[in-house]
């Protein structure tokens, strides 16, 4: 299904491009410009690499890197010229990008953001990390829902950011609203090796869902970014996966969300996304449609609370440098409806 990484492209197929991006040191505006210079380059790179290419996606931090630095002056926003080079860039070499921004907010911490642009330099899908690394991300949570839209051949594509992909509820949510191929963004190092090669597989095959995830790469002087681009199918096998380390490679594979759609309409055995809602349909006509699990009654109820709790020793950033926070999230939103 991997047509040699794309060069050998079937009708049905999608081809994917992974770019295991260099490490950037982002500091000034003019190091800014830089980067977004690189990034635009690199996008021509993936067009000339593979005329097949459908989708380019860099990693989360390919515009700012690792510093964690919140410093307006080098913060963007969507009407910014950072993200019109990256329109300019897909329009130019006629293909879709995902793209890494940290998005300036006038009413908090900088919200870690994700774009989908297509070859008409249109954004499809704008996304704000759910879940920051913390305690070492400053980020403010994520507000706009994970929304799932139409891409190339009209794949159904969802967007995901690095520590988001630890969370099983995340992977289901793309899934439930329809997604065939979720991308997963990251800037991890790599004492999370071994974690983002299970996750990635388990998201996939739990849902029946191919996942297209990839990270920086390479060193800033301070940090050392894995790299990792890993394809996966929607059984959990592993299409691609680039395990050189080596900065600017780009992993490519086609993918086929036609037999995605395919499996979840004729698997019986592992169709989990559906008997997730249809548990036991053997023994009780359409299985039972309830709600057991506790947890998600209590965040519902806004009741969640773990047995250990109180015994919880990180509950904020300040192991990290950051200062105890002293806003509630949603209280602007809050505000505004009274």
């Amino acid at each position: 299904m991997n047509g040699l990484g794309g060069l050998n492209k079937s009708p049905e197929g999608v081809v994917i491009g992974l770019v295991q991006l260099q490490l950037p040191v982002v500091v000034t505006k003019a190091d800014l410009a830089r980067q977004t210079e690189r990034i635009v380059h690199m996008v021509g790179k993936a067009r000339r690499n593979l005329g097949t290419m459908d989708l380019v996606v860099f990693p989360e931090y390919s515009l700012h890197g690792l510093s964690m630095d919140t410093n307006p002056a080098i913060m963007c926003s969507l009407d910014g010229p950072e993200v019109a080079a990256f329109k300019k860039a897909c329009i130019d070499n006629k293909i879709w990008g995902c793209f890494s921004i940290m998005e300036f907010n006038p009413d908090g911490n900088p919200y870690n953001s994700g774009l989908i642009i297509d070859d008409q330099g249109e954004i499809k899908l704008y996304y704000r990390k759910f879940h920051p690394w913390i305690p070492v991300e400053p980020w403010e949570p994520g507000d706009v829902g994970i929304p799932v839209v139409e891409g190339p051949k009209g794949t159904k594509i969802a967007l995901i950011i690095c520590h988001d992909g630890m969370f099983p509820e995340m992977a289901r949510e793309c899934a439930y609203k329809g997604a065939e191929i979720m991308i997963r963004t990251a800037g991890y190092t790599a004492p999370i090796r071994e974690s983002w090669r299970f996750t990635n597989q388990a998201n996939a095959f739990q849902n029946l869902m191919i996942t297209a995830n990839v990270c920086m790469c390479g060193s800033d002087g301070s940090f050392d970014s894995m790299g990792e681009g890993m394809i996966v199918n929607f059984d959990g096998s592993i299409i691609a996966h680039g395990t050189t380390g080596r900065a600017d490679e780009i992993i490519t594979a086609e993918v086929r969300p036609d037999l995605v759609r395919e499996a979840r309409i004729h698997w019986g055995v592992e169709n989990n996304i559906y008997q997730l809602w249809h548990r036991g349909y053997v023994a009780v006509k359409g299985g039972a449609m309830d709600c057991p699990y506790t947890f998600m009654q209590d965040m519902v109820a806004g009741t969640f609370r773990l047995p250990w709790e109180d015994q919880v020793k990180v509950t904020d950033g300040t192991s990290c440098g950051f200062p105890v926070p002293t806003r509630v999230f949603g209280a602007k939103a809050a505000k505004a409806a009274e």
